[in-house]
């Protein structure tokens, strides 16, 4: 995980230092911002893997896990980190381009007692699990599996923006306010923290490097006296996870992939090299 992120810090910083010294013209500005998402996300076939299991639940349900809003946890310096968040930093290659590094903090919860399709085995789990199972219709109970990413789905991606600048009405709002659109997209890993419960084993929750994502965007954003600016925007994209942690046990692991939309809002500040 540690060699993944000095690899992403490296490409922002190799893009901002040769955009530094070659550009012939360099728009010296970086933002950064925060704000809140809600995501939801396709159904997925999540298969399962380990030393007495090996199967495949068809068309898993999931949806999202939004916080209810208030001061707590919203604006609580402690607290910060538990709803579902967006944190970005960026550099403004020229006037209307920019690339910009950011932590995508969904969550990710499998509806629990839906009912799957299963295909495969389960062998000596200590259950009434334990068979070979051909296109059975399964009740995802809590003693079969509890799978979440709630701490969260962590998109780390990087992201090449376009700015277009919407013409001003008047002097005045050519001094205070600028509207801007903004189309672009990139790429990350995934590094989430899963908390799953599956059969008789232990549960297990921590962070993982299990995969990579892929995500155009679309925003608006709407700059007050040049330095602070509010930006709503509509993500959409794919995520592949072929190494999920299950268990405390390595050799145990699940895979699945989907897409995901995420609509956002953020705030965020301007500031001028």
């Amino acid at each position: 995980m540690k060699n993944k992120l000095t690899l992403l810090l490296f490409a922002f910083s190799y893009f901002f230092v040769c955009n530094t010294i070659f550009a012939q013209k360099t728009y010296h500005k970086m933002y950064i911002y925060w704000g809140w998402n809600r995501a939801s996300y396709t159904n997925s076939d999540i298969h399962f893997k380990g030393n007495s299991y090996d199967f495949t639940l068809s068309d898993v349900v999931a949806k999202d896990r939004q916080t209810p809003f208030g001061f707590d946890p919203y604006f609580h310096p402690l607290k910060i980190t538990i709803p579902q968040t967006n944190f970005r930093i960026g550099y403004a290659l020229t006037e209307n381009w920019d690339i910009s590094l950011g932590a995508d903090h969904m969550k990710y919860i499998m509806v629990q007692n839906q009912i799957a399709k299963i295909n495969g085995t389960i062998s000596n789990s200590n259950s009434v699990y334990n068979k070979t199972y051909i296109n059975e219709n399964l009740p995802l109970t809590e003693d079969f599996l509890t799978f979440e990413h709630t701490d969260g789905l962590n998109y780390l991606n990087l992201e090449l923006r376009r700015n277009f600048q919407i013409k001003k009405l008047s002097e005045w709002t050519t001094q205070h306010l600028a509207l801007n659109l903004m189309v672009g997209g990139g790429g990350g890993m995934l590094v989430p923290k899963s908390n799953v419960k599956l059969l008789e084993n232990e549960r297990n929750d921590e962070f993982h490097i299990a995969g990579w994502g892929v995500s155009p965007m679309a925003g608006c954003n709407l700059t007050f006296w040049k330095y602070f600016f509010l930006q709503s925007e509509y993500k959409f994209g794919y995520i592949n996870m072929p190494s999920i942690r299950t268990t405390k046990y390595t050799s145990d692991s699940a895979s699945q992939q989907f897409f995901f939309h995420q609509v956002n809002i953020m705030f965020g500040f301007n500031f001028f090299i």
